[in-house]
């Protein structure tokens, strides 16, 4: 194993270095996430963030079934984890001044219906969670919806590659022709045009993705590369924009009509192989 490994964020960050480098994206375009274990919470960039800058502080906690962000640097109670322990074994995390800390973030207030407090003339009404920090990038209900349609999804890369809009904005298909490319991308799906950072951009592409294509092309826009782990969907993207590479050179020769996809026999060998290589 090469690939960067430990935290989720430094592997994203990795990604983004890597993307500028390539020229798949340019400035803060682009957006990247991570599932982390807990299943219902990703490491996504925050709004802004140029992907060659990362670093641990360029990312935003968010919850996936609602959205919720997790406030910078708060803490979990210790009594809510004591509740946890009840039920797993696991050692209970570092107590520093009388609290327990859990990846240095507490999760937000539950979404569902609460009672609200008595009010009186001095009483002031309910607040909400705190939301200081960084905010999280204007994409982020692409990768929730995408997430919430595909649990096997670990990882999402968002970019904007030049040759793979160029083709669609040509009306021409990304040709799977090498076996990496097969391997990798398998099929290669397009989503309309929808605006960015809008609910129907987000739930298109995750219907897109929900019959386990993992490379879409968002038509004008970028592309949504997924993985089951940082490292698969950093390789998707690199052979997306590949791929599209050398459709488009067939293309400006005149041959395009002539270029073969990958024979359907290699792919059906590796429908089920369960490897992340070749």
């Amino acid at each position: 194993m090469n690939y960067l490994r430990g935290d989720l964020r430094d592997q994203l960050a990795y990604v983004g270095h890597d993307v500028v480098r390539a020229g798949l994206v340019v400035g803060s375009g682009g957006n990247l996430s991570a599932r982390l274990s807990d299943g219902d919470s990703c490491w996504v960039t925050a709004s802004g963030t140029w992907l060659d800058r990362l670093d641990r502080a360029s990312f935003v906690r968010v919850r996936i079934s609602d959205g919720a962000t997790y406030p910078a640097g708060s803490v979990r109670p210790a009594e809510s984890v004591h509740r946890a322990e009840s039920v797993s074994p696991s050692p209970p995390p570092t107590v520093q001044d009388g609290t327990i800390l859990l990846d240095g973030v507490r999760p937000p207030a539950p979404s569902g219906p609460t009672t609200p407090a008595p009010r009186g003339p001095t009483t002031p009404g309910p607040r909400g969670p705190t939301t200081s920090g960084p905010m999280p990038t204007s994409e982020v209900g692409l990768h929730l919806a995408t997430y919430r349609a595909r649990p096997d999804v670990q990882a999402i890369v968002h970019l904007h590659p030049q040759t793979v809009l160029l083709l669609d904005a040509l009306g021409e298909r990304i040709r799977l022709v090498t076996t990496d490319h097969g391997f990798y991308l398998r099929r290669v799906a397009r989503v309309p045009f929808r605006a960015p950072g809008t609910t129907e951009l987000a739930e298109l592409a995750a219907e897109a993705a929900r019959d386990g294509t993992n490379c879409l092309v968002l038509s004008q826009h970028g592309c949504s590369v997924l993985g089951d782990s940082v490292e698969l969907a950093h390789k998707r993207a690199a052979n997306l924009e590949e791929a599209a590479r050398l459709t488009y050179r067939a293309l400006a020769a005149g041959r395009l009509d002539d270029l073969p996809d990958c024979p359907a026999e290699f792919l059906a060998r590796t429908d089920d192989s369960g490897s992340t290589s070749i």
